[in-house]
């Protein structure tokens, strides 16, 4: 069973990759550190992943996240992580000082004691943290974190007498790790948002009062009362009372649903005006806000490939730095005979301008925005490495029912022949359909719309694979296939007609057919024209439907091929063969169905419906469609792009800005203020691009 570890704390991206590292090196199989969300889940020892993560990071505090998920919160804001806003405490009167230093020993050229004091003073008030894990850390044998680096490189700048570059550089350094807290904080907050639909409490009825308990107290079959504004805190269904529901959260559909008795109804809906009595359905761990908080908060653990690369790139990088500092501080000055204040102050301008915390930070931040984004269009992605293969989609397989078409069946075309009346077919098939539960003939019974008199039925027969024959009022009524139409002989002039039919035959006369058919998704043809906007190569659809009927479908919406009449275990087939023609995109395949899973896992990205679909297909796919739109995907491949555009700016923005630097501090033009504004700098550059993705 895997444990989650709330790291209170955790404010570098590059240390939760450390800890990850240094749990599976001490043997965790299963250990996922989510910078994100500030979590850790691990599988084995909790006391031994306790010790191991002190050992990398002194400064987080482990609180043991119980089986709902909610931390124990009691000690939150012991040391200013949790709330940036605590470090302004230190900062203002260090900036305060420094102003008073800088005046002091510029304008009016002091240069005693008393100066040297004041900038101390600055310095310790905003440093001591940084001082405190650097030497915790080291101790630890983690030597090269940024912390590290800015302690040495300030303390050799007081060292060789530059005692106000020192302070501000500290200075420098903490104000900028304070708004990246802050932006952090934002994109953090900006998810929680949408997670914030869990319902603190429900109105359970008990013997007839109402009582209020938490969520995780209902049971399966328990009855709760909903009132208008509260948050439906489980899966269940209306038993008495309508409604107009907000489902924004689920589906970031901004009109509101209609629910009335007899329909599901999903948690983190919010009821907005009618009061209803619910039957819980699912337990708040199984309902539908639970499974979005775990994969929302899962997501960032599945990492995408640059994202990877990236945090290990930092591990070999600092330790060459430093290496290359040090040559730089001792090497020129034994051989030119400079003097060594000069280099050693360059080496340390280097130190200072090599911090990678601007990339570590901002890759796993573009990711999370993106995933966030997403989620805020009702499109749950399951990990930042399914966005970066949503990007390159060239092919899309599409399951027919409940995903192109709403999956209803519905009477589209009734024919009439030798004299009968539309309404005569109508009312005779739907008496004689009365018994079936078949959808050709709820779909007649629809059509009908009027009550049905059962006494008027006198016998009533089901031929198999034919139809069904009635006596009504002494009228006999055959409705069925064409195979009926020549088992009875009826005389009839149509026989082969395109989609699902029934003829309706009245008193040995044949009297029309009724055309049903499945309607189309009103957006799914946006979404075939937006995909091929995108570049998608392929767009075709796999059903178990009949040629007929998929032909038709193919043609209404522009597709460029379909596969029909297939079983389940023939989708997983016809997935392999478009496996073969992607070049070098991905095959994105989406569905709805229970049989769906197979094709969703072995796609390599699977999208399910997640509002009609079953949960076996939202389990296994990668990407869940909250509203069932098919336009949804064509936006998601547009937000995995833009992602992927931002991401790779940060990239290419901060290690350029850094190379500059480096060349200027090893030719001695760049001083450390300069440095620290570039490392700075482009840490808020990259994390407020990284934040334009949630627009």
């Amino acid at each position: 069973m895997a444990k989650k570890l709330v790291l209170e704390g955790l404010d570098c991206a590059s240390c939760a990759y450390e800890i990850e590292e240094a749990l599976k090196k001490e043997g965790f199989e299963f250990a996922l550190v989510n910078f994100a969300t500030k979590e850790a889940v691990i599988e084995g020892d909790v006391e031994k992943a306790k010790e191991i993560i002190k050992k990398v990071e002194p400064d987080v505090e482990i609180i043991e996240a119980d089986e709902h998920g909610h931390s124990h919160h009691g000690h939150h804001h012991e040391h200013g992580e949790e709330d940036p806003k605590k470090a302004l405490y230190f900062i203002i009167p260090s900036l305060m000082l420094f102003g008073i230093g800088v005046v002091l020993r510029y304008y009016y050229g002091m240069d005693n004691a008393f100066v040297f004091g004041v900038f101390v003073a600055s310095y310790l008030l905003v440093g001591w943290k940084v001082l405190r894990s650097a030497v915790l850390n080291s101790l630890h044998g983690n030597v090269f974190d940024e912390n590290f680096l800015i302690a040495v490189a300030t303390l050799g700048a007081f060292a060789i007498m530059e005692y106000p570059e020192g302070v501000a550089v500290m200075l420098f350094y903490v104000v900028g790790e304070f708004f990246q807290d802050l932006a952090v904080d934002r994109s953090r907050r900006s998810i929680k948002a949408l997670l914030a639909l869990k319902a603190e409490y429900a109105n359970l009825l008990r013997n007839g009062e109402v009582v209020r308990v938490k969520p995780e107290e209902l049971k399966v079959g328990d009855t709760i009362l909903v009132k208008p504004g509260e948050k439906v805190p489980v899966d269940g269904v209306v038993i008495e009372g309508e409604s107009t529901v907000d489902t924004s959260a689920l589906t970031g559909e901004s009109v509101p649903r209609t629910v009335r008795e007899g329909e599901e109804i999903l948690s983190g809906m919010v009821n907005l005006s009618g009061v209803l009595k619910v039957r819980v359905t699912k337990e708040l761990s199984e309902s539908t806000i639970s499974r979005i908080l775990e994969l929302v908060e899962n997501a960032s653990a599945r990492k995408a490939r640059t994202e990877k690369f990236i945090t290990r790139f930092a591990h070999y990088y600092t330790p060459a730095v430093v290496g290359i500092a040090a040559l730089i501080a001792t090497v020129p000055p034994l051989i030119t005979g400079d003097p060594f204040s000069t280099w050693v102050y360059r080496a340390l301008v280097l130190l200072v301008i090599s911090c990678p915390c601007a990339l570590v930070l901002s890759i796993p931040l573009g990711y999370f925005g993106g995933i966030g984004k997403a989620a805020r269009e009702g499109i749950l992605v399951k990990g930042s490495n399914y966005l970066d293969a949503l990007k390159d989609a060239s092919i899309v397989a599409f399951d027919k029912t409940g995903t192109l078409t709403k999956g209803v069946f519905k009477v589209t075309k009734v024919e009439t022949r030798n004299g009968f009346s539309e309404e005569e077919i109508i009312r005779f098939a739907a008496l004689a359909e009365a018994h079936s539960n078949h959808p050709i003939a709820k779909a007649i019974r629809e059509a009908y719309g009027k009550e049905i008199n059962e006494a008027e039925i006198v016998e009533y027969e089901e031929i198999a694979g034919h139809g069904v024959r009635a006596r009504i009022d002494g009228i006999e009524v055959l409705v069925g296939n064409y195979r009926l139409l020549h088992r009875f002989n009826i005389e009839h002039d149509t026989c082969r007609v395109k989609g699902t039919v029934a003829h309706v035959v009245i008193d040995g006369k044949y009297a029309g057919y009724i055309i049903i058919s499945d309607e189309i998704k009103d957006d799914a043809p946006k979404a075939v024209k937006e995909l091929k906007r995108l570049g998608v190569k392929k767009v075709v659809m796999v059903t178990g439907d009949s040629r007929e009927v998929a032909e038709e479908i193919a043609k209404q919406l522009g597709l460029d091929g379909f596969y029909a009449e297939l079983l389940p275990e023939d989708k997983v087939r016809v997935i392999e063969e478009l496996e073969k023609e992607k070049d070098d995109g991905t095959v994105v395949f989406v569905g709805d169905g229970i049989n769906d899973a197979p094709v969703l896992a072995r796609a390599d990205v699977g999208v399910a419906m997640g509002a009609l679909g079953s949960d076996a297909a939202i389990e296994t796919a990668d990407i869940v469609i909250m509203d069932d739109k098919p336009s949804k995907l064509p936006r998601g491949i547009r937000i995995a792009r833009k992602t992927q555009r931002i991401v790779w700016q940060n990239i290419v923005f901060a290690l350029g800005v850094k190379l500059a630097f480096i060349g200027l501090g090893i030719l001695g033009e760049a001083t450390m203020w300069e440095a620290v504004f570039a490392d700075v700098g482009v840490a808020l550059i990259a994390v407020f691009n990284a934040m334009r993705i949630l627009r």
